[in-house]
C-alpha cells in the first residue's frame, strides 16, 4: 500500500497528487491519499484567498504511517524548504523514529517535479 500525502494551499499540489494517485493504481499498486493537517487559522487562510480543503479527503494521523509500504509526499516549496504543515507530520513522528517502525519504506518527494510543471506549463 502507497500513501500519497500532501499539503496544498491553493489546489494545485492536490491536483498533482490525484494524478499520481491515478497513476500509481494504474501500475496496479493499493494507494490511498492523504493530506496534512492544517495549521493556519481560517481567519489567515480566508484573507490569503485559500479555497475550502476537499473534505472527501481524509487528514493523515502520525500513527497511520506504519500501515503504508512507501510514500509519495506532495509539496510545494517555501522558500526552498518544506511547508510548516508537513513539517508538524513529520514532527510528530518521533515514536516511529525510535522505534524503526518507517525503516525500509520507501519514500519520494513531489516538490521538485511541481516546479518544473509549474515553469513549464504555469498549472
Amino acid at each position: 500500500m502507497v500513501f500519497v500525502i500532501y499539503y496544498s494551499m491553493y489546489g494545485h499540489v492536490a491536483k498533482l497528487a490525484s494524478s499520481i494517485r491515478a497513476g500509481v493504481e494504474r501500475a496496479g499498486c493499493h494507494c490511498r491519499i492523504f493530506q496534512v493537517a492544517e495549521t493556519l487559522s481560517d481567519e489567515i487562510l480566508t484573507k490569503m484567498h485559500a479555497p475550502p480543503k476537499n473534505r472527501d479527503i481524509p487528514i493523515i494521523r502520525p500513527d497511520q504511517l506504519p500501515e503504508a509500504d512507501g510514500f509519495l509526499f506532495g509539496m510545494p516549496t517555501r522558500f526552498g524548504t518544506m511547508p510548516t504543515q508537513i513539517k508538524t507530520l513529520f514532527d510528530a513522528c518521533g515514536n516511529h523514529w525510535l522505534s524503526d517502525a518507517l525503516i525500509g519504506k520507501p519514500v519520494n518527494f513531489l516538490r521538485l517535479l511541481l516546479i518544473i510543471l509549474y515553469s513549464l506549463f504555469k498549472i
